[in-house]
């Protein structure tokens, strides 16, 4: 074959593969992600005492994970951060994936549980501190502030009971002095049904960021009474917060997104519903009733709290949220 004719032939394969491969790109559901990549996220684990006096050198080294799907779209886009509970990643997270991926919405899973060779913390959350996972945040929040399809000042923290617990507590200027080196701030933080029962110092210094927490009323496991108080506190002190409540909704009632519509005891749970925690001196997490150092054998801790999905409010916290974020990243 003489060489302009291979050239030529060569040439209209390379055009029909980039034509195809604009096809298939076009073709894809708007919830699929076109890329998906995983990042070993460099964080520490911590006793609560150690992240409170800012101890980094105390800490034990591991390596967490988190997955990067990148939505459709070109150029720098906007990234919610997702923060799993007690019981690790699960399918009700995809769901909030899809519904982001679907928006032009770029997603960051972050599994703080595998790389420390956990799998559920529900009936032991001692196995844990309860603001270790705000470090894998953080950390997380230095890999996306560097990422080429990253627009640094368009990421959101979301978060799940423990998980909604690190979200609303990430927020606290004091913790970000401390722990966040990415040289950016999360955009907003969307706790959804977080314990909020502990107290800390200057905790009602949060980001001049929204804070949009979801909670429901029966909630037995972190009841919303105790969230009705710190948002009262960040309200007194001039913060964008809204607590948006659901009279029908259990703990985890977004589970309806994937058709759960029933409420059952999660045997065996820890539940601090009843505790009244406090930062003490050096760091030392406190039983406010006891003045003694709190720990998980102590009596206010209880078991089998209830969990399930109300399809019906899970729909109505999905379009908020995405009636939020359309406005806060100034979507078309």
């Amino acid at each position: 074959m003489p060489t302009a004719i291979r050239v030529a032939a060569t040439l209209m394969a390379l055009c029909v593969s980039s034509l195809l491969a604009d096809a298939n790109a076009q073709s894809l559901p708007r919830e699929a992600a076109p890329r998906t990549e995983i990042f070993p996220i460099p964080s520490l684990t911590l006793s609560d005492q150690q992240f409170l006096r800012g101890d980094a050198a105390a800490g034990k080294p591991v390596t967490v994970a988190g997955e990067f799907r990148v939505a459709q779209g070109t150029g720098k886009l906007p990234v919610v951060v997702l923060m799993h509970g007690s019981s690790g990643v699960g399918a009700t997270t995809e769901a909030w994936v899809h519904a982001f991926n679907a928006m032009g919405i770029s997603t960051f899973v972050i599994d703080g549980f595998t790389g420390r060779g956990l799998t559920v913390v529900g009936p032991n959350q001692a196995l844990l501190g309860r603001l270790n996972l705000i470090v894998d945040i953080y950390r997380s929040l230095e890999i996306l502030a560097k990422h080429p399809r990253v627009d640094p000042d368009r990421i959101v923290l979301m978060g799940f009971s423990r998980g909604g617990q690190a979200t609303l507590y990430a927020s606290l200027e004091r913790f970000n002095k401390l722990w966040n080196k990415s040289g950016v701030q999360f955009a907003a933080y969307i706790p959804f049904y977080p314990d909020c029962s502990t107290t800390y110092q200057s905790d009602s210094d949060v980001a001049a960021r929204p804070v949009r927490i979801f909670h429901g009323t029966p909630d037995d496991y972190n009841p919303v009474t105790s969230c009705k108080a710190f948002v009262g506190r960040l309200k007194t002190a001039g913060r964008d917060v809204v607590l948006t409540e659901y009279p029908d909704s259990a703990h985890g009632f977004d589970s309806g997104l994937l058709g759960v519509n029933t409420v059952a005891v999660s045997a065996n749970a820890q539940t601090v519903r009843n505790c009244h925690i406090k930062e003490g001196d050096g760091g030392m997490l406190m039983n406010g009733d006891t003045n003694a150092p709190f720990t998980y054998k102590d009596a206010c801790v209880e078991l089998n709290p209830h969990v399930g999905g109300n399809p019906a409010t899970a729909a109505e916290s999905r379009k908020a949220v995405e009636e939020f974020l359309q406005a806060l990243f100034k979507l078309g």
